[in-house]
């Protein structure tokens, strides 16, 4: 179980109270995750309120919004932050194909990630009855991640990104990905690397669309 840490006031759980200087609090990010993740055991996921997980967390409503824009993006705090440079990472990259660009981008994001830190939506969704919401935001962000991929894709090869080839392979590419990712976090104890797992299931990937 994930233990809350609630902030002494709620203005040191804003992101502006980083800046005034000092030992920097836990994120209230996770605070809030942390808080969410109780809720949704305790009563699940559709009787659990943002104004309840708010005050869980010890933060205002306001607070709250200053983070997520809804209940179903605590699912992915970890995911949004470590994708959140993805575009970056791939316009970084020389001396590769595009379609081992991205794998390697991927593989990178993976290799970054804190192995302790396991997206809880993917290990405990029966428990917190998420259902078709976990869906959902998994799919809003699988479209986001799609535009940037196959956007990357496109120029490199001087297609457009809607053309069916960049977007095709950006899909692949972004499921393979996404399925080591749940693979990973349901493997328990066992669990190892995270870059380790999507490489394994980014490679035979890779190397069908780089022929």
């Amino acid at each position: 179980m994930m233990v809350v840490v609630t902030p002494t006031d709620d203005d040191a759980a804003t992101p502006r109270a980083a800046a005034r200087g000092g030992r920097p609090r836990r994120s209230s990010g996770d605070v809030l995750a942390d808080a969410a993740a109780e809720l949704f055991l305790e009563n699940g996921y559709a009787r659990t309120t943002v104004d309840q997980i708010a005050q869980r967390a010890g933060v205002s409503r306001a607070t709250f919004f200053n983070y997520v824009d809804a209940k179903a993006d605590l699912f992915w705090l970890d995911l949004d932050a470590a994708l959140a440079g993805l575009g970056d990472r791939l316009r970084a990259s020389s001396g590769l194909s595009p379609v081992r660009a991205v794998e390697a981008a991927l593989v990178g994001v993976g290799r970054d990630h804190d192995r302790d830190r396991v997206p809880w939506a993917l290990t405990q969704s029966e428990a917190m009855r998420l259902g078709d919401d976990l869906v959902a935001s998994a799919a809003v962000r699988f479209v986001r991640l799609q535009a940037t991929v196959a956007a990357y894709l496109a120029e490199r090869t001087g297609g457009r990104a809607d053309d069916l080839g960049p977007s095709a392979a950006a899909a692949v590419l972004l499921a393979a990905a996404g399925a080591a990712v749940t693979a990973w976090a349901r493997a328990g104890v066992s669990r190892g690397d995270l870059g380790d797992v999507v490489a394994v299931a980014l490679e035979p990937v890779a190397d069908g669309l780089d022929r």
